[in-house]
């Protein structure tokens, strides 16, 4: 992958995460709740997401990604329980992690690379 193509994929990262933060400091609107676990689905698939918008900017780095990720979830939900309007919930952080299993792939590659060397 090109450098400019990588670049692209950071910028892209970086505004899902400024993006996301201020969504999660949003008040909450009123959805319709297909399942009773939407909300933590929904939690899991956005930080996949971010998760691969991350590795395809910086591929050599899966494991700062994830360990980023996660301080940034745990961040989001310290915020959101300081507004008089959202709600800290730790299930929403385990959610986020579940997500970040999609890194797993690269991290185990990263790993058997530097085995190899």
């Amino acid at each position: 992958m090109t450098s400019s193509v990588r670049t692209i994929f950071r910028l892209a990262f970086a505004a899902a995460l400024i993006a996301v933060f201020y969504l999660a400091l949003m008040p909450a609107p009123d959805i319709v709740q297909i399942v009773s676990w939407q909300d933590k689905i929904e939690h899991a698939a956005l930080f996949a997401i971010l998760a691969l918008l991350a590795v395809a900017g910086w591929p050599d780095q899966p494991l700062r990604i994830a360990i980023g990720l996660l301080l940034y979830g745990a961040a989001m939900e310290i915020a959101q329980g300081q507004t008089g309007y959202r709600t800290a919930d730790p299930w929403d952080w385990v959610a986020d992690a579940i997500g970040l299993i999609v890194l797993i792939p690269a991290v185990l590659s990263r790993r058997r690379a530097a085995g190899q060397a």
